[in-house]
């Protein structure tokens, strides 16, 4: 069981030991989690940490299909935290990280995927999704 915090210190190149940005990197963490949630990848409720004791198990589960996840977490608190100096390494993280929000999206339409054209929904009922009236 791989510790969220532990592991993206790691990939931060901040040892597992060293507490001193732990704090920034938590908040950094329930950021992308926000964003995640949005995404409609972990729990419905929505997901956070508080310390290193909080695994990915618990955010995404057993099943591999939700991997990307930490690979967008992880690129997501390096560029709040320790963002690239140049405008190209900016625009190319940038980049990852939007192909995995894509390849997220892939994965949960998959098998969450809704029809929009729902015929449970009556574009007359004022609860409508325009907000219904003129």
């Amino acid at each position: 069981m791989e510790s969220i915090l532990t592991s993206t210190k790691k990939v931060l190149g901040v040892a597992e030991s060293d507490t001193t940005f732990d704090v920034d990197i938590i908040l950094h963490i329930n950021s992308a989690f926000a964003t995640l949630a949005q995404l409609g990848v972990g729990p419905l409720e929505g997901f956070e940490i508080e310390d290193d004791t909080a695994v990915w198990d618990d955010l995404l589960g057993t099943s591999p299909r939700f991997n990307n996840a930490k690979a967008f977490t992880y690129l997501y608190v390096r560029q709040l935290f320790d963002p690239p100096q140049t405008g190209y390494l900016v625009e190319a993280l940038q980049k990852q990280m939007d192909e995995l929000v894509w390849r997220l999206n892939i994965a949960r339409e998959e098998t969450d995927w809704e029809d929009p054209s729902d015929p449970q929904l009556d574009p007359d009922e004022p609860d409508s999704l325009d907000g219904g009236g003129p």
